[in-house]
């Protein structure tokens, strides 16, 4: 019955598969399942070999689709595998041959005699003939299945250069430094943002003797009833003025000592809790040095330049005035703010009591709409913040504006804004700036050398759709702009996704080094995006350093009034996903593979990761976590190679038009178990759905791997190695009570950043399960591992504490809305003595 059922369900799903024009196997294999399943009720031993056919057809199919991919054979052929087995038991197929023998006993005495001969009270041997055929498969199967343990087609096995004689680092001046070695003083290392530190106590011949030193709790955990769901914790400390500091969810400051763990002094800004805030989370924050500064400044002006990157000195015994050495930060309801890094006193001198009202000169101000999710980046003189919007909800929000205060005293000295990028200057009072700007929300990067920030600007809403957009709209969209760091004048931008209808907003901080280009030291800027570019550019001018072309993409669409780019540009380094095919449908078994397939086909797909959101429903690959995201990427400036951690995950767009938008632009179109979701793009006359493209069982129906890491030499721009990257232990399933336990290798999505150190050592821990793992950057070989009390979702530090020892430090705390362990840990880890 079980079979026949099975077959059933399986040929029903597949006759829909092939009216959506796909593969037509699927009615065999749910024929010859029901087929079995009749002989088996009626106790025929043909049903032996009907279904070894099944088994060997289905194989032949698979190794034909797939080849030996074993995680892409699973959905096609293991469940059909487990009842094979079960079937060809003994003391399944004795009661098979007792139905054979039964029919036997109503034919003649003589022809009696001669079959019990075959074997004891009449009953046929049991290992030949039809059942003799299954018992074979199955081995075969067994044979197949040891031997694809040992082998995965995915990993591209390479080696990075391990030196660069030629590559020289950024040259150093009193007070300043080039990268940080003892010290991590900006939010990426320096503002140079490599996430690289020379440190090389810790190298590749010890890294596995790592434990854990310290762990440090904050105490500040989401409350369900009344912070967001989205309730991260991905904060980056910095180490610097002999103290470790760091943020929470909700924008409290902590100063640790850094080889200790224990609490120096803490600092809460207070901040409500919101469950309708879209992001809840602090990624860190910055920190000045009014006397390092002021050393920097006299060394510039002697060396005409100065280096880039924050900043540093030697801790003094005690400040000569308060808040000479200062935490700058933010918080999501919208301020700047500053305090004593000796203290963790409130400045009392900088803005209004401490705080700058990020909100003045806002429009359409609503709640929850504007946030502040990233550390501003502080020079010698400034404090410069973004912005981040809520996605989705609304097409009228605040403004985009880039601004930069005095780091000192918090008043104004420009702003950019993307809606009129020609006056950078002030915002006088009783003015406002542009609504609905492009707008940047992650980390810049800064060259004072030079004089430049960097600032990579998203998309204005709504994300997916671009009817109302004019021309000045799209000069600024999905860009990165250097800004000069004296007037916010823009001074070159580069755009790196044309009339954006995908959400793919420029997420990551950029990365500074110099790379060698022909014998020469070419000052360059990586950009990793959403789509899977990582654009190398000269950032002095935003001219392509490695070659970007211009390819041809769809326009066809269904959407009244829009006009997609016809060209997109796609850097010669890239980690775009190879174009999806049915065959590319996932599952545990037949079923759920089937019904992605169909889904699928009844979705647009273009092939590219340009495919058009559609009234009809399209499919998105990669889809709005993109295949970069604020993570970024590790360089290291040395060697001129980066590592990154790649994302793969498509998703399903379709818009729902709303009849009276005009009249009713409060309407509500898109919900989710009768909740709202933040889709809606009020105003506006469509909303759109966004859905992660899952099976029933809630796994994503594209095969794996989902996440991926990747070593790259910047010189040549080729990709060395390229491996899966992390298990799905501790995974969430709708058929399972529990995580799943089994870390299956099978390369699964991070969210945060990469560490990279002078020892060759590399340290991440984002992806979704609960490990903090070091790798050999040469060739991406694991080499150590640490289980995590909640999920990684943040970025490694290192330093070096006043003991003398490097120590890896990671927050540890989860992510609310990709579903990993919750919690409020910070981990320092250092060689065991």
């Amino acid at each position: 019955m079980l079979f026949s059922l099975l077959g059933l369900v399986i040929g029903g799903l597949g006759i829909s598969l092939v009216t959506v024009g796909g593969s037509p196997f699927y009615i065999v294999m749910g024929l010859g399942l029901i087929l079995s399943g009749v002989l088996i009720m009626r106790r025929r031993r043909a049903a032996f070999g009907v279904y070894a056919v099944v088994l060997l057809l289905t194989l032949v199919w698979s190794l034909w689709e797939v080849g030996f991919d074993k995680w892409q054979l699973i959905p096609r052929g293991a469940l059909l595998a487990v009842l094979g087995l079960w079937l060809a038991l003994p003391f399944v197929a004795r009661r098979l041959n007792n139905g054979q023998v039964a029919r036997q006993n109503n034919v003649d005495p003589i022809s009696k005699r001669l079959k019990a001969q075959d074997g004891r009270r009449g009953i046929a041997p049991l290992w030949k003939g039809a059942h003799g055929l299954l018992a074979g498969v199955m081995g075969l199967l067994i044979v197949l299945t040891i031997g694809m343990c040992f082998y995965d087609p995915f990993p591209t096995e390479g080696s990075l250069p391990t030196t660069q004689a030629d590559a020289v680092p950024p040259p150093a001046i009193p007070g300043t430094a080039p990268f940080p070695a003892d010290d991590w003083v900006a939010y990426g290392g320096n503002n140079l943002g490599q996430r690289y530190s020379s440190l090389k106590d810790i190298n590749l011949d010890n890294v596995g003797k790592l434990k854990l030193a310290w762990e440090y709790h904050t105490g500040d955990l989401r409350d369900p009833a009344r912070d967001a769901s989205e309730y991260t914790f991905e904060a980056t400390p910095l180490k610097v003025n002999g103290m470790l500091y760091l943020c929470t969810p909700h924008n409290r400051i902590v100063a640790l000592d850094p080889a200790t763990g224990k609490e120096r002094w803490k600092f809460d800004p207070v901040v409500e809790p919101d469950a309708m805030l879209q992001h809840q989370t602090c990624r860190g924050v910055s920190y000045h040095d009014e006397d390092a500064a002021a050393a920097g400044r006299a060394g510039a002006a002697g060396a005409g330049g100065a280096a880039a990157g924050a900043a540093v000195s030697t801790p003094a015994a005690g400040a000569t005035a308060d808040c000479r050495r200062r935490v700058v930060a933010t918080t999501t309801d919208g301020r700047l703010f500053a305090v004593d890094a000796n203290t963790g006193k409130l400045c009392q001198g900088f803005g209004e009591g401490g705080y700058v009202n990020l909100l003045k000169g806002l429009t359409n101000i609503r709640k929850s709409t504007y946030m502040q999710t990233s550390p501003p980046t502080v020079t010698r003189d400034l404090a410069i913040v973004g912005g981040s919007i809520i996605d989705n909800a609304y097409v009228n929000n605040p403004s985009g504006v880039t601004r930069a205060f005095d780091v000192r005293t918090g008043k104004l000295v420009w702003n950019f804004d993307a809606g009129n990028p020609s006056d950078t200057r002030p915002l006088p009072e009783g003015r406002t700036y542009t609504p609905n700007s492009a707008t940047s929300w992650t980390i810049f990067a800064a060259d004072e050398a030079l004089g430049l920030v960097y600032v990579p600007l998203g998309n204005k809403s709504p994300d997916q759709l671009g009817i109302d957009r004019s021309i000045d709209d799209e000069a600024y969209t999905d860009t990165v702009v250097a800004l000069d760091l004296k007037t916010g004048s823009p001074i070159w931008r580069f755009q790196t996704s044309h009339h954006d209808l995908w959400d793919r907003d420029n997420p990551s901080q950029p990365s500074l080094l110099d790379l060698t280009v022909q014998g020469a030291q070419v000052p360059s800027l990586v950009l990793p995006t959403k789509g899977g570019n990582l654009f190398v550019l000269d950032r002095r001018n935003g001219k392509p350093v490695l070659p970007v072309e211009e390819v041809k993409v769809s326009t066809e669409t269904d959407v009244p009034g829009e006009k997609p780019s016809p060209t997109q540009p796609v850097s010669s380094l890239n980690f775009i996903p190879p174009a999806l095919k049915e065959r590319d449908m996932w599952g545990t078994t037949p079923i759920d593979q089937l019904m992605c397939r169909i889904t699928f086909n009844k979705h647009r797909y273009d092939g590219n990761p340009w495919t058009p959101p559609t009234i009809a429903g399209s499919l998105v690959y990669p889809g709005n976590i993109g295949v970069f995201n604020w993570g970024s990427v590790a360089v290291d400036p040395v060697r001129q190679v980066l590592i990154g951690t790649p994302v793969r995950l498509a998703y399903l767009y379709h818009f729902v038009e709303r009849p009276e938008y005009q009249q009713k632009p409060d309407q509500r179109m898109v919900t989710k178990d009768g909740k709202p979701v933040f889709n809606e793009n009020f105003g506006a006359r469509f909303a759109v759905s966004i859905q992660h493209f899952r099976s029933g069982l809630g796994l994503p129906c594209q095969a794996p791997p989902w996440g991926t890491m990747a070593g790259v030499d910047l010189k040549s721009g080729e990709t060395a190695w390229m491996r899966r990257n992390g298990t799905v232990k501790d995974q969430k399933t709708s058929f399972l009570p529990f995580p799943f336990p089994i870390p299956l290798p099978m390369g699964i999505i991070s969210h945060g950043g990469t560490l990279m150190t002078g020892g060759g050592v590399s340290f991440t821990a984002a992806t979704l399960d609960n490990y903090l793992r070091a790798y050999n950057v040469s060739t991406g070989e694991e080499l150590w591992k640490a289980r995590l009390p909640a999920g990684g979702q943040a970025t490694p530090m290192t330093y070096r504490g006043a003991d003398g020892k490097q120590y890896v430090v990671l927050a540890a705390g989860g992510h609310g809305s990709i579903g990993t362990t919750p919690g409020d840990s910070v981990l320092a880890y250092t060689l065991e003595e």
